[in-house]
């Protein structure tokens, strides 16, 4: 079995949003891009639009898909986590789940001690991103 999770890399002026899980999530205090579970019949878009605008009251617009990262969980459950780079284009940004966000520059974004499925994101992003 493979759970399907979408993550929106969001830019803003120059910036990149990032979101630290809280005590009560999976992977506690680590930093990852926000977004979440696909529901059956969603397709991915609508789930990123769905997710950000539930967790963190924004308004996004997809720019581009970026490649899937598949993780081993310790369930033996493998997560496919799919990211899109986005731009933001509304809202004010308010934390439903999160413990706390952060809109960095993408030369600060190895500072800080990622979940293990959003490690290669980050490297893909950086490696690609037009700055």
């Amino acid at each position: 079995m493979v759970l399907k999770v979408v993550c929106a890399v969001i830019e803003d002026k120059g910036t990149v949003l990032i979101t630290q899980r809280s005590e009560s999530m999976p992977e506690p205090l680590l930093w990852e891009f926000p977004g979440g579970k696909m529901e059956p019949g969603e397709t991915e878009e609508a789930c990123l639009h769905r997710e950000i605008g539930e967790e963190l009251s924004l308004t996004i617009r997809v720019v581009s898909r970026m490649t899937p990262v598949r993780h081993l969980l310790p369930t033996g459950t493998w997560l496919e986590l799919i990211p899109y780079r986005c731009t933001r284009t509304g809202g004010q940004l308010i934390l439903s789940e999160h413990k706390a966000y952060r809109w960095c520059l993408p030369a600060e974004l190895r500072r800080y001690t990622w979940c293990h499925p959003d490690v290669p994101i980050v490297e893909a992003y950086l490696g690609k991103a037009d700055f």
